[in-house]
Parts: structure tokens; sequence; C-alpha cells
């Protein structure tokens, strides 16, 4: 049984099958996208217990019990929608295909994080690759999440 942004769904795979692979092809999430396969480039990242995580390098048997969220359930919590907005407004986004492992690496780092140095996101997002080099259009966008967050912080404390 598998807890996947908070339902729990059963799936007959063997226990070595990538968990990209039961997103895609077993529950057919298809948000989740397939890189290089070796982990390298980020695109598959999801969260296992709120880290970020490699999907086609993560054996489904290792995830059993923990918490699986995807780029489809970045809109169910502040950090999520505060990177979706902060994307849309500075138009982050080229071809878009590595962006679903960019927004969950920022999404873990701001959870952990709410106002994080160039350094810092330099170092969360250095294992996602962007054939489009937005890079430092995704920086921008994680400050601006982060503002975001800050400034809706300061609203419910006032």
């Amino acid at each position: 049984m598998l807890n996947v942004n908070g339902t729990a769904r059963a799936v007959d795979v063997d226990g070595e099958t990538p968990v990209l692979w039961v997103l895609r092809d077993v529950l057919g999430m298809t948000g989740t996208k397939f890189g290089c396969g070796m982990g390298l480039c980020g695109a598959c990242t999801v969260h296992v217990d709120g880290q970020a995580v490699r999907s086609c390098i993560t054996p489904v048997e290792s995830v059993d019990g923990k918490a699986i969220a995807t780029v489809e359930s970045l809109a169910t919590n502040a950090v999520g929608r505060a990177l979706q907005q902060a994307w849309t407004e500075l138009d982050v986004v080229q071809c878009g295909y590595c962006q679903s492992g960019q927004l969950m690496s920022a999404a873990a780092l701001l959870a952990e994080n709410k106002a994080p140095s160039d350094v810092q996101i330099d170092e969360a997002m250095s294992g996602n690759i962007c054939r489009c080099a937005t890079y430092p259009r995704i920086r921008a966008g994680i400050h601006r999440a982060a503002a975001l967050l800050t400034a809706s912080t300061s609203k419910v404390a006032a």
C-alpha cells in the first residue's frame, strides 16, 4: 500500500520497481517526469516523508508506509501555492519539462528554510538540470515564493 498525496493506493508491482514507473504507469500520474533514469537530472523528483528524492532510482519497496507527495499535490499547501504563484508571475518556465522536479526540489527547500540565500538555493537545486538554462528565473522564483510566504505569515500574525 502506498500513500500518495494523502491517499492510500494499492499497487501490485515488483518491490524493485522504481516509484516513478508506479506513479506514471500504474497510477496514471504523469506530472512526475522521466529524464535520465539514473537520478542525475532531477526531473523525477518527488517528496518522501518531506524529503526530495529521485523517484527513478527509488524502489517502491523502500517507500512502503511513507508519505509520497508529487507535483500534483503542490496546490494543497502554502509552500506549493506560493511557488505556483511565483512561477506564473515571473514566467519561470520555458519548455517546462523539468519544472515538476524543479518545483518539488524548491518546495522541499522552502519547507525547511523560508528565506534561503542564493547559495542555499543553488545547493538545494544543484541536482536539477534545466535544458533551457532558466536557472536565474528559477532562483528568482524561489525568492519570490519565499517573499509570498513571509507576507502571508505576516498577515496571519497581524
